[in-house]
């Protein structure tokens, strides 16, 4: 009974996986379902419809969308439509730097806080990878960070998403515009950014929230490849001193003397991005007031001001 109604089941499997892929209309937990279940139908030798049942998973990932493919589906923000990246230049880059294993140490460490966990977090299955960037591939704002932290973006796999640090700076994008959310706690709850491009100068969780410049070294040419690959981008938000000497190093033309870290500074030069210096939105700035949302803020709406001319 089940073989004479395949042709039915088929036809509205390969209708629902069509409309799904081209228009994204339904959530990627249910494509991931449905291609979970054919999958396991046309493993059956003896069915003589598999062939059929291949042709309709033909193009159907059997591996999970990594964080960067998730958010890069379309999405809308106040009724403007981004750009998909899947498939595209980002997306490779991004297979490239989540399969990352170059630094044995940060390696080590991401994997055993992946293993033994954070209590809270003790029944979720932590990413323990590196993080590649994320956000709308026209940005001309790029937010660039430290690294990953050990049970935020090492546990859910996008950068800044899941802690404390995320908590402060998605909220800011918000109120600036360039958000659809004020939080992001894992890396499908519909996120989407405006303008905003958001990476890390490392892509490791790095013990005690310290990589060494060697670290920092092996991880630069990825920065620069993914900043390469966004082709309107116009300004670089550095958290921080750590990536404020990240961005530094990835400019062709090195300025002497080489400009300290100093809150709201700002880095000029011709045909290079302007880099612009922020607090960073840890909780060690925020909870003691060194960074407040006002400041921050106004770091936000200066980039928006540079990102224009």
């Amino acid at each position: 009974m089940i073989v004479a109604q395949l042709p039915s089941l088929l036809s509205v499997a390969r209708n629902v996986v069509s409309s799904t892929v081209l228009q994204m209309s339904a959530p990627l937990p249910e494509l991931a379902s449905l291609a979970s279940v054919l999958s396991a139908v046309a493993t059956r030798a003896a069915w003589p419809v598999k062939p059929l049942l291949l042709a309709v998973l033909d193009g159907v990932s059997e591996q999970p969308p990594s964080a960067t493919a998730r958010q890069a589906l379309p999405m809308t923000v106040r009724g403007h439509t981004r750009q998909s990246l899947r498939d595209g230049p980002l997306e490779a880059l991004a297979g490239e730097i989540e399969s990352c294993r170059r630094c044995a140490r940060l390696v080590s460490w991401r994997e055993q806080v992946a293993r033994e966990k954070r209590a809270a977090f003790a029944g979720e299955e932590y990413w323990g990878r590196p993080v590649a960037g994320f956000g709308d591939a026209r940005a001309r704002i790029a937010i660039l960070g430290l690294a990953p932290a050990a049970h935020g973006a090492n546990r859910t796999g996008r950068v800044f998403t899941g802690d404390r640090s995320g908590d402060f700076l998605f909220a800011a994008l918000w109120r600036a515009g360039l958000a659809n959310q004020p939080a992001s706690r894992a890396r499908d709850d519909g996120l989407a950014l405006e303008d905003v491009w958001i990476t890390a100068a490392v892509r490791c969780a790095p013990p005690e929230n310290r990589p060494t410049p060697a670290e920092r070294d092996n991880c630069l040419p990825y920065t620069r490849r993914e900043l390469a690959l966004l082709p309107n981008l116009r300004v670089i938000v550095c958290l921080g001193a750590f990536a404020w000497d990240a961005a530094l190093r990835l400019r062709r033309s090195q300025p002497r003397p080489r400009p300290k870290f100093t809150h709201m500074g700002e880095q000029h030069g011709d045909g290079e991005l302007v880099l612009l210096a922020s607090f960073h939105v840890s909780q060690q700035n925020t909870f003691t007031g060194r960074l407040t949302e006002a400041m921050f803020d106004a770091v936000l709406a200066r980039a928006r001001e540079l990102a224009a001319r």
